[in-house]
């Protein structure tokens, strides 16, 4: 096991190399250098202009100096002015004394960056945003996870029975609607003041409030609840909760199917037994797989949801710095993204040897 872990941790590393270099030199492409030029100095900028103000801050360096530098292993660039005050540099400011300027400053460093867009150090800024997006994620999993396993072992106990098409019915129908179409339905009906159920609700006395729920989820950002924060949850998981539910209904009726299962129903084993020490574990290695890959559509999907409901998190980050061609941000968000991709393929490698005995045998 420890031979595979530091294979794969081999291979992870090297994957998040060559992806992180395939984003970097994206995203310092001349047209998008350009735009950042005239963002950050005036949107009449000659083409001289630009190409000054670019050479002088290090950006037409060759992409593969350029990318050393972000990782930390090789010096920053320094761009030497008629005064000492005025020399400017990757890792210090205009009017940094000589002995405080530090050679080398990128990833290895701690050294993310600085915003263009948000004024303020990169990793901060994804720290911050990282957090609240990471407490969505974790009440999404805690309903999506054991909803979408009931749903799909239920439906794959009896395969073709009422139960079975009616489970499946709603797999499909969640898995199909799309996230904005269910969130406009959730805030409309549960959220709004003049149509839906919160009005009857509050008619009869059965709510203290205007609205069941909270459409908007600003608020749950430093105080979250119930009110503030079911919507945002249960749109995203009911988007997710289908596919899981379908996945885990295939793998139950597969396994239901075997002839260790066939056996146990003959010896008069409980069907009850069966199920939950023959057939269920078996039937939860597909899943599992498929629940670890959710994390990072979780991740980079929200974007959808974190709009609709006005939560500023990692998808709304992510729309700002594309927006604004915040490079350094963009590059960072993107790190972070790969970095979460490949430790849930890793978890779910690990999960998949100690489900199933078979390989960990091999």
């Amino acid at each position: 096991m420890g031979l595979f872990i530091l294979r794969r941790l081999g291979v992870m590393l090297l994957t998040a190399l060559c992806l992180t270099f395939i984003v970097f030199w994206l995203t310092n492409l001349y047209p998008n250098l350009e735009k950042l030029a005239k963002t950050q100095g005036n949107f009449r900028m000659s083409d001289e202009a630009v190409a000054s103000y670019l050479e002088s801050r290090g950006y037409l360096q060759p992409t593969v100096d350029k990318f050393g530098e972000w990782l930390g292993v090789l010096p920053g660039w320094v761009t030497e002015g008629e005064t000492p005050d005025e020399t400017l540099g990757r890792c210090f400011a205009a009017g940094t004394p000589v002995e405080d300027r530090p050679t080398r400053c990128g990833i290895l460093q701690g050294d993310w960056g600085f915003s263009t867009v948000f004024k303020e150090p990169v990793g901060e800024t994804v720290l911050t945003r990282l957090a609240l997006t990471g407490k969505l994620m974790f009440w999404v999993l805690m309903l999506m996870v054991p909803s979408a396993l009931i749903v799909g072992v239920l439906a794959g106990m009896r395969e073709g029975s009422k139960l079975d098409r009616s489970l499946s019915t709603f797999s499909i129908a969640t898995t199909a609607t799309p996230e904005y179409v269910s969130g406009v339905i959730f805030i409309a009906v549960l959220a709004s003041s003049r149509f839906g159920l919160s009005p009857l609700l509050s008619e009869w006395g059965w709510i203290d409030s205007k609205t069941l729920f909270l459409g908007s989820a600003t608020s749950a950002m430093k105080d979250a609840n119930f009110w503030n924060f079911f919507l945002p949850v249960l749109t995203i998981s009911l988007y997710g909760m289908g596919y899981i539910a379908r996945m885990t209904r295939a793998s139950m009726t597969e396994v239901m199917t075997a002839q260790y299962i066939r056996t146990a129903r003959l010896k008069g084993v409980k069907f009850s037994e069966i199920v939950l020490k023959h057939a269920l574990r078996n039937a939860l290695i597909a899943p599992f797989t498929v629940i670890m890959l959710q994390i990072p559509w979780l991740l980079n999907g929200v974007v959808i949801v974190e709009t609709l409901f006005n939560y500023k998190g990692f998808g709304w980050l992510l729309v700002q710095a594309a927006a604004n061609n915040d490079i350094e941000l963009l590059l960072a968000v993107s790190v972070v993204s790969v970095i979460v991709v490949l430790v849930t393929q890793l978890i779910s490698d690990i999960g998949y040897v100690f489900l199933n005995p078979r390989i960990r045998i091999s």
